[in-house]
């Protein structure tokens, strides 16, 4: 039984309008998820989830299949990413093919490599888990974070780790926002992703939630560090 990708990439993105088609290091910024996806080799299908005309012509331009539009109820800023693979496996199954595998890939992370998309993949299978994904080490222990008052005091978050040393403390992770493989049935019956899943630790520097224009400019930075040997601001 076959693996396909899914690109969940909704047109109405409001903290940077047009996100998922905006050119970053020369190219849309779907792009780099397509070709991560087809260069990995993993996928019998790379399709784009998207309400959007523009985004579906572009998605085809550089590769990927756009076998169905995405539903408006299931492309604002509230439906959870279970709901849109799920609605993608469903409308792809109506079409004829089968999937054992489905990897939902963010448009918007184009630092993911084809390695970490086959060791995450052989993880998932290694361990038997419904979800695995990759995860990215808190810099320092959260068991120590503070909250911060109205007036500008501050307390613990967890007063009972107030005097444990750092070293004592588990290591923190949270999710680097890029990409989830899962079991069809999995996604199928909406078994939650965080609660049943197994994390694939990555390098924080490859990790860049981009939300805002400093997140943009902050990762453009990086990829052409990383990739084009430019200067890293």
């Amino acid at each position: 039984m076959g693996k396909v990708a899914v690109i969940p990439a909704r047109g109405g993105s409001k903290r940077i309008p047009r996100k998922n088609i905006r050119v970053f290091a020369g190219r849309p910024m779907v792009a780099y998820a397509i070709e991560v996806a087809r260069t990995s080799g993993l996928f019998d299908h790379v399709v784009v989830s998207t309400d959007d005309p523009e985004i579906s012509e572009i998605a085809q331009s550089e590769g990927a299949e756009v076998p169905f539009v995405r539903p408006r109820n299931l492309a604002d800023d509230f439906t959870p990413t279970v709901e849109v693979i799920s609605h993608a496996i469903l409308a792809c199954s109506d079409i004829g093919w089968q999937m054992n595998h489905v990897c939902c890939i963010y448009p918007a992370a184009p630092f993911i490599t084809v390695e970490c998309l086959k060791e995450t993949f052989a993880l998932l299978e290694d361990t038997g888990a419904d979800y695995c994904f990759p995860i990215a080490q808190y810099p320092s222990p959260v068991q120590r974070a503070l909250v911060r008052d109205g007036r500008g005091f501050v307390s613990p978050f967890f007063p009972s780790n107030e005097l444990e040393r750092t070293q004592d403390l588990n290591l923190a992770y949270y999710d680097a926002g890029q990409f989830y493989w899962g079991r069809t049935s999995s996604w199928l019956n909406n078994v939650l992703i965080h609660s049943n899943g197994v994390g694939f630790p990555v390098s924080s520097r490859r990790v860049v939630d981009i939300d805002t224009e400093d997140d943009w400019d902050r990762a453009e930075s990086i990829y052409n560090y990383i990739y084009g040997g430019g200067k890293y601001d």
